[in-house]
């Protein structure tokens, strides 16, 4: 990997922002690294859409639907070749950007794989309340089956059609360079869906420092669940078991709010959702973290946003976040066939001696500066390999 003194790149970053109505971890991602490789010194160009523009259209569902299928939609190789960068990081093509161009550009690629989308239409490898790889395990189908999409065979029915034959057919997954992934979870899922292993190169996600000027905020021995309100993510069957005597924060919002507000005791909060801004300032004076996701997940920020705050996390087997708290030692893993009060009795012992430990493991991993000196490195990996591909004979 390149160190701090590595060549300053021009970087040209391709997303598809989702829409504003649907908060999108990804969405910040992207816009924080956009700002961190400038701030590096990189020149930096956004090549964008917007769903939120674009939805305008009364035929965009339709559009979108023919994009996705087909391969073909938004275009940006005209004007990435205008632009000339030395690198392509391309996070997000779906729903807006079409895919067949990537094997129209010749330059240096990276990928980041935020998400599950490449090998499952609903992006999380979670059904019916449990993990599912039906569809990378050799039934295509099955996604259209069950209607994995928005719980529609109609809006699933492109995702098939374009997944059809699998990761190695997929425009972007055979064209990158470089595919980064976010945790060793999702490095293992796509190594084991066939992904080579010598183009998955692992780099976690960050967050900004921290203001460190103002008072420090005491314990309210309150929980903290900071989530979208879905099935996935576990909240609802978490409140279902929760103690009635502890005192917990729901931070969110999302289609199971009612049913999330009917399962709550009377010493559940429910807070809205805050502004990123706000979640952070907060976050120290709540006691720990629960995290009680139910899908692989890719690299939750709140998890970073978390370690930065010195708050100890309580997470439930399965997810990406809990092996990194297992790995790191940033707090506690259970099951959920285990009696939840046992576990928040040993936390509440526990998590006190654990803040400033989160606090190290932030800085020693999830910095700004750590993000961009990895990412540097790949950059450069995906320079020599292009390289390579271009003049390896035919």
């Amino acid at each position: 990997m390149a160190g701090t003194d590595a060549v300053a790149k021009r970087v040209a970053v391709v997303h598809s922002f989702y829409a504003s109505g649907q908060p999108s971890g990804e969405n910040e991602a992207v816009r924080d690294q956009v700002r961190a490789l400038r701030t590096a010194g990189h020149e930096v160009e956004l090549f964008a859409t917007h769903t939120d523009e674009l939805a305008r259209d009364p035929l965009y569902p339709l559009r979108a639907a023919a994009r996705v299928a087909s391969g073909r939609g938004h275009n940006p190789l005209e004007r990435l070749r205008a632009y000339a960068p030395d690198v392509v990081h391309v996070h997000n093509l779906f729903p807006n950007f079409g895919r067949s161009w990537v094997r129209h550009w010749d330059g240096p690629l990276v990928a980041t794989l935020h998400n599950y989308r490449p090998m499952c239409a609903a992006a999380t490898l979670y059904r019916a309340g449990a993990v599912c790889t039906r569809c990378p395990d050799g039934e295509p189908w099955a996604a259209l089956r069950f209607g994995c999409y928005r719980d529609s065979r109609a809006a699933t029915l492109p995702l098939a059609w374009a997944g059809r034959h699998g990761l190695a057919k997929d425009p972007l997954l055979a064209r990158a360079d470089r595919l980064v992934v976010l945790s060793r979870l999702s490095e293992r899922t796509y190594l084991g869906a066939g992904v080579p292993a010598e183009r998955l190169v692992l780099v976690p996600n960050f967050v900004d420092t921290p203001r460190s000027d103002e008072a420090p905020v005491e314990d309210t021995g309150r929980w903290l669940v900071a989530a979208r309100l879905t099935a996935e993510k576990g909240v609802l069957e978490l409140l279902r078991q929760w103690p009635a005597h502890e005192p917990l924060d729901i931070v969110g919002d999302g289609e199971l709010l009612a049913s999330c507000r009917a399962a709550a005791p009377s010493s559940v909060r429910f807070l809205g959702q805050l502004d990123r801004a706000e979640l952070r300032r907060r976050m120290p004076s709540w006691r720990g973290l629960v995290f009680p996701s139910r899908w692989y997940e890719g690299a939750p920020c709140v998890e970073v946003e978390a370690l930065a705050a010195g708050l100890p996390i309580l997470a439930f087997a399965g997810s990406s976040v809990a092996e990194s708290v297992r790995e790191r030692g940033t707090g506690l893993v259970t099951e959920w066939d285990k009696p939840l009060a046992p576990v928040l009795m040993e936390a509440t012992t526990r998590f006190p001696s654990l803040r400033t430990h989160c606090r190290q493991v932030y800085a020693d991993h999830f910095t700004e500066r750590a993000w961009t000196t990895r990412i540097a490195g790949v950059y450069e990996e995906a320079a020599h390999a292009a390289d390579s591909r271009i003049t390896a004979p035919v």
